[in-house]
């Protein structure tokens, strides 16, 4: 057994890896990533399916076109160049990210699985054991692969796999009505695949504002097939090798299937139980305000996790922030910096793409009581440039507390959802009310972003004596 001892040691080389300042420079540290550097994100996430989205509304574009009585030839999609282009640039910056770690000299990279060897160390199945004075768990976590008869047939995916096939699929079933199954049920119809998403229960993204979920429910059955109310029961493989997906309702046949029912955080594969560590219920790590992995409910000083493998939000942005807390507190062990416990913002690049913040108008009222929230739901096609794109579907919704103004949260579907809700964000981060982020500044006429101010004016709130514009 090879042993070491350093003053860092980091299992993920995600946002993990981002906690290496020039702090360290002096110090030895080590780094156990049995993957690819730049973690899930960069890899399988959301780097590389927003670099199939781009090309995927671009292959809409000829029947958004014919609205605005513009007609554009039909186009094809080059799956192997799409795919080539998007990973030729992906993988060099995987393996540039591990070579400029392995050679620095005062960090060890161990590209093997690693298990928790107490709550300071860990030891891999070759024989090397690492102690370390403080250790940090970013270890992520995998797609769920659920009990379903012949989810190990060659053709069946999970999005760790599906974006290098070697052609375009005819036919893709997709198992799942959440963020990864939209935005690949949007990736693959625009490309031309005749796509079927499997759900099970009556709602795809059953989780956001009501309102929204609906619209969006009424909106991509226009784009691809969605079966509610269905049970994926198992899945075969016929003579001809295409696969065939049995339902509660029926049967698809298919080129390939997509699984795409969540993720598991990955504590279970570095042995976090065996180690002692809290664990919730879904096998996240339980971690105080400042990102400390607890044991039999106290703080271990020194232990800290960031990321999926301990945050409800599966988010980059959240893993990012994370990092940024943990890496404030291994420096400064005697003035911890807590968490935020600021809302945070969510984006699913569908279509139509959707992005949310804060409370729905139903946790608004549970939490402050129906006769206290104020909601303003603002068509995209009441706008001027909404009037430019002939927009019939867009909408903006903003909840907020009708006493003092404060922005509770934003739920929007539409063309740039995702940057339409930024100065929403920006307001409930910074204490901004309704009234003062609506006119306590331009807003650029006849831009988009009209949508946010006419949602935030629309709002029954206060109107403050200082946000004269």
């Amino acid at each position: 057994m090879t042993q070491h001892q350093v003053d860092l040691a980091i299992i993920g080389a995600g946002s993990g890896n981002t906690l290496l300042t020039d702090y360290w420079d002096d110090k030895q540290v080590a780094i156990a990533e049995k993957g690819p550097f730049g973690g899930t994100c960069l890899n399988v996430g959301c780097i590389p399916t927003k670099m199939f989205v781009r090309p995927a509304e671009l292959a809409r574009t000829p029947v958004e076109a014919q609205r605005l009585n513009v007609s554009l030839p039909e186009g094809s999609a080059d799956w192997p160049a799409i795919r080539d282009r998007i990973f030729s640039r992906i993988d060099p910056i995987a393996q540039n990210g591990y070579e400029y770690r392995d050679q620095s000299p005062n960090v060890q990279v161990i590209a093997e699985e690693v298990t928790l060897d107490g709550t300071h160390g860990f030891r891999t199945a070759q024989g090397t054991s690492i102690s370390a004075e403080q250790l940090v768990i970013a270890a992520g976590s995998r797609a769920v692969i659920p009990d379903i008869e012949g989810c190990d047939l060659p053709g069946v995916h999970t999005s760790d796999t599906v974006m290098r096939l070697e052609r375009l699929p005819e036919r893709i079933v997709i198992v799942g009505g959440g963020f990864i199954a939209c935005e690949f049920a949007a990736i693959f119809s625009g490309l031309g695949s005749r796509t079927t998403q499997l759900i099970r229960r009556q709602h795809l993204m059953r989780h956001m504002d009501t309102e929204i979920r609906d619209a969006f429910n009424a909106e991509a059955p226009k784009y691809w097939n969605v079966e509610r109310n269905t049970e994926t029961q198992r899945i075969t493989k016929n003579a001809d090798g295409t696969l065939e997906v049995h339902t509660s309702a029926g049967t698809h046949t298919a080129d390939i299937v997509l699984v795409a029912t969540g993720r598991k955080p990955n504590t279970d594969l570095i042995g976090a139980q065996q180690a002692g560590l809290d664990l919730h219920q879904d096998g996240r790590l339980v971690v105080d305000e400042y990102q400390r992995v607890l044991r039999g409910g106290q703080p271990v000083p020194g232990l800290y996790a960031l990321g999926d493998i301990c945050s409800t939000e599966q988010l980059k942005h959240v893993a990012n922030y994370e990092a940024r807390v943990v890496a404030h507190n291994l420096q400064h062990p005697h003035a911890l910096r807590a968490n935020s416990d600021r809302a945070v913002p969510a984006a699913v690049f569908t279509h139509p793409e959707l992005a949310q913040i804060g409370l729905t108008e139903q946790e608004a009222v549970q939490c402050i009581g129906r006769q206290n929230v104020s909601t303003k739901t603002q068509m995209v096609g009441d706008t001027a440039y909404g009037w430019a794109l002939e927009d019939q579907t867009g909408l903006f919704k903003v909840v907020a507390d009708r006493r003092d103004g404060s922005i509770l949260g934003a739920h929007v579907m539409g063309y740039q959802a995702s940057n339409l809700i930024q100065p929403v964000v920006m307001a409930m981060n910074l204490g901004i009310d309704a009234y003062t982020a609506a006119r306590g500044q331009y807003w650029i006429h006849p831009a988009l972003m009209e949508v946010t101010e006419n949602a935030l004016l629309g709002l029954d709130v206060p109107q403050g004596q200082d946000a004269p514009l």
